[in-house]
């Protein structure tokens, strides 16, 4: 049994900006501070790539470059088979050995096909680009990519080479969290290798001359997938990243990528809710305990985006498996608070016990069961004169 404790569980908020279509066939808008999916259409979808699927070779690579497998200043060999792609290219050859830190470039700004095959025969366990794409496959599982299948490195279109939105924008946060010394390559906007196609020296992320913040990431496009990006930028403290696909021209995916941005920015606010951790927000009920009840305080303040515009409120729901049996322990995870409010997915926050409940001592527990007993009794004589 649980017992609310505080009125926050129903706060007054603004209202969800509801009205906002994207034309994308498909995407995400994940804000960075609280995590939270402010816009999501079949985001869940496994869906052909293109390019954008680099950023898993990317991630495979900044992994290396982590553990010590490789370094910047390593030197790859291209074979035969890397340098047979066309389509956006570095125009490597076999008789060439590259930096681990050209061929990044080569994969961010030029979207080399060549360059990640080059990456991914380096790091395959057994030296092919098929190996390389069946341990991509692996790791995605294990970053909770559970809707990514590869086939390639680069993207290349090929049966059953799927990403969905939200696995994309899991790597993005991820570059953005756990690779900040990399990050900055993904804001570059041009890269003249050996000079060799100037031409095609230029980033094709159309938001990074916008000065609207952007800083990333990826562009995609073939025939099957039209045209994408993952896409993110800051403003203030604020960090929005975003995935969309199924775009019919480059100046759609432009638009509305820029539409996205200031939606995502200027729509939304934050608001702290629950600040005060030690102030319960619950109490529940303990079977066999010294006390009858432990109050349930949240793990860390909450930060939720909210729609600036109107006034509505976000609502709790406390969720927990009963009965609650001690000894208890405080600080640990007893419950989950789901905060709601229309529009926004929900946000969950774990709750805690906020003190030690010690198992009942003997008197304790004859007391216990004592009243357990009565209310059994009370509860089958009612049941007589029904």
């Amino acid at each position: 049994m649980l017992r609310p404790l505080i009125a926050a569980l129903l706060i007054a908020a603004p209202a969800w900006a509801q009205d906002f279509q994207t034309t994308a066939g498909s995407a995400i808008v994940v804000d960075h501070n609280t995590g939270q999916v402010l816009l999501a259409k079949n985001a869940d979808v496994p869906l052909p790539p293109a390019s954008m699927s680099k950023l898993m070779t990317l991630n495979m690579a900044f992994e290396a470059l982590e553990d010590g497998r490789l370094t910047m200043e390593t030197e790859l060999p291209v074979s035969e088979h890397a340098a047979s792609f066309g389509g956006s290219t570095m125009f490597l050859d076999p008789r060439d050995r590259v930096t681990v830190e050209d061929l990044i470039r080569g994969i961010v700004v030029l979207s080399g096909n060549d360059a990640t095959v080059v990456i991914g025969e380096a790091l395959s366990p057994d030296g092919t680009e098929d190996g390389f794409a069946d341990m991509m496959t692996t790791r995605a599982r294990e970053l909770g990519m559970d809707d990514s299948v590869f086939r390639n490195a680069s993207g290349w279109p090929e049966p059953g080479h799927v990403m969905s939105m939200r696995d994309l924008a899991i790597l993005a946060e991820r570059f953005v969290t756990e690779f900040p010394q990399y990050y900055p390559y993904f804001a570059e906007t041009e890269f003249a290798f050996d000079g060799r196609s100037p031409a095609n020296r230029f980033n094709r992320n159309p938001l990074l001359r916008l000065g609207i913040g952007a800083d990333g990431l990826k562009t995609g496009h073939t025939q099957e997938a039209g045209y994408g990006l993952v896409g993110s930028a800051t403003q203030g403290d604020r960090r929005v990243t975003f995935v969309v696909s199924g775009l019919e021209t480059e100046a759609a995916r432009r638009e509305e990528s820029e539409r996205i941005v200031n939606w995502a920015f200027l729509q939304f606010a934050e608001a702290n809710l629950l600040q005060d951790t030690s102030n319960p927000v619950a109490e529940a009920s303990v079977f066999m305990g010294e006390l009858a009840t432990v109050p349930l305080v949240p793990e860390e303040a909450v930060t939720m985006l909210l729609p600036i515009t109107g006034r509505q409120d976000v609502t709790g729901e406390i969720t927990y498996e009963g009965p609650l049996e001690a000894p208890i322990a405080a600080g640990t995870q007893l419950a989950t608070l789901t905060l709601s409010h229309p529009g926004v997915e929900a946000v969950e926050i774990p709750l805690l016990a906020a003190t030690d409940v010690p198992r009942a001592g003997p008197l304790r527990r004859i007391q216990i069961a004592g009243t357990r007993v009565a209310g059994e009794v009370l509860g089958a004589a009612l049941e007589r004169f029904q």
